[in-house]
């Protein structure tokens, strides 16, 4: 049983060792090359305690991170001050433990508090069918597709976009 709280920055050699595995081995995010904790410092502090860009990890037995979901700015122009985009990482043995859920809860639950908050955007590698599925459990639905927008791996990979509308 793993129990979702505010991410520290304790936990960010954690987390940044959960995103170095899907960099090192899947198309999930666009990244080439693993990061050390040291160089996600200034990634990590865009992240608080409050507003739209918020950060939680699911902390497992003896305090071990199992996952993180966060809230980050979509675009850096100011119109869409008010639309955040979401991920979310599990460790590799985490997956279809309910940690996925019990993140994106405390994540939406907290973003639904935020009245700055209208639109949230998951840009979703494909074929991610896990990820499809925990989006549309919390309200996503699909908006578009980017055809071959990245290239990993020797080959080329789809995005799906998915949105939230939060608030009125």
């Amino acid at each position: 049983m793993s129990t979702a709280r505010r991410a520290t920055e304790a936990d960010l050699p954690a987390i940044t060792e959960i995103y170095n595995y899907f960099v090192s081995n899947t198309v999930i995010t666009f990244d080439t090359v693993p990061f050390r904790a040291s160089d996600r410092q200034g990634w990590f502090r865009q992240f608080g305690a409050s507003g739209p860009h918020q950060i939680f990890v699911a902390a497992g037995p003896a305090n071990v991170i199992m996952g993180y979901a966060y809230s980050s700015g979509f675009r850096d122009k100011p119109a869409y001050d008010q639309t955040v985009e979401v991920a979310i990482y599990l460790a590799p043995h985490a997956d279809e433990q309910g940690i996925g859920s019990t993140l994106y809860s405390a994540l939406f639950g907290a973003l639904e508090r935020e009245s700055a908050v209208h639109r949230a955007v998951a840009m979703i590698a494909q074929p991610n069918p896990g990820s499809v599925a925990l989006h549309g459990k919390f309200g996503f639905r699909p908006v578009g597709e980017l055809s071959e927008a990245g290239f990993k791996f020797g080959r080329y990979v789809d995005i799906l976009m998915m949105e939230r509308a939060f608030g009125g």
